[in-house]
């Protein structure tokens, strides 16, 4: 008997703490879905480069993620505060499931960085052909808006827009601060990839935080779930 109430105040603990994390994963994925509206709002550009995969962006992704990370961190609290089993294993094997895919996802892009790149530089070279078009209003724009913001030219260069039928560098690979115009020597690439690099450390420290709720929240749930089917069985 006093076993089983030293086992009913251990869950009584787990359960306020798996409460307490989950609120906190909670909380960050309202965090990831607030930084994906930040990069819709200022980065929107960027997905229009793409032209075959316009909807793929680090904004859209941003905002499914923390859809995603709110809906499972609802779904564990509600299963910690009502000792639900059926929420709580529901709970433990979704997040497993994305805690796998996001480590695979990790390794992919490590190892793949090279190909990765190839092939990102090689699409938007493509996407550059239709620069101009009546049809590809939203891409031309985007492309000014880069080139103007990033003070840069083209993927690699501006010999990037001398090729197939395109014949002429856009006006927004102009110095604006000098009266002739002479093209920025540096591509986009470069430029965007050094500035997502300026700023890759607070997203890795944040990511970092909710990987770690992560593995404590799969924890706490696993033995939770554990406890209560140890109660059900004494109380049979």
């Amino acid at each position: 008997m006093s076993r089983m109430l030293v086992s009913l105040r251990c869950m009584v603990c787990v359960k306020y703490l798996m409460f307490l994390f989950n609120l906190i994963f909670w909380l960050g994925g309202c965090g990831l879905f607030g930084v994906g509206a930040w990069l819709a709002i200022t980065q929107a550009p960027f997905a229009t480069l793409s032209s075959s995969f316009p909807s793929l962006s680090a904004a859209n992704l941003f905002l499914v993620l923390g859809a995603v990370t709110m809906v499972i961190g609802f779904i564990g609290c509600l299963g910690a505060v009502k000792e639900h089993r059926c929420l709580l294993m529901m709970f433990f094997v979704i997040l497993l499931i994305i805690f796998i895919a996001e480590i695979a996802l990790g390794i992919m892009l490590y190892a793949f960085k090279d190909k990765f790149d190839q092939f990102a530089m090689e699409d938007l070279k493509n996407g550059m052909k239709h620069y101009g078009k009546k049809e590809e209003v939203g891409l031309s724009v985007a492309w000014d808006q880069v080139q103007t913001g990033f003070k840069c030219c083209g993927v690699s260069n501006k010999s990037d827009w001398i090729s197939d039928n395109m014949t002429s560098v856009p006006h927004s690979c102009c110095n604006r601060d000098t009266d002739q115009c002479q093209h920025w020597e540096e591509g986009c690439y470069n430029k965007v990839q050094a500035w997502l690099m300026s700023n890759i450390t607070s997203v890795l420290i944040f990511v970092g935080c909710i990987g770690i709720v992560q593995v404590l929240a799969l924890a706490f749930s696993l033995f939770m779930y554990c406890q209560i089917r140890k109660a059900e069985k004494f109380m049979e």
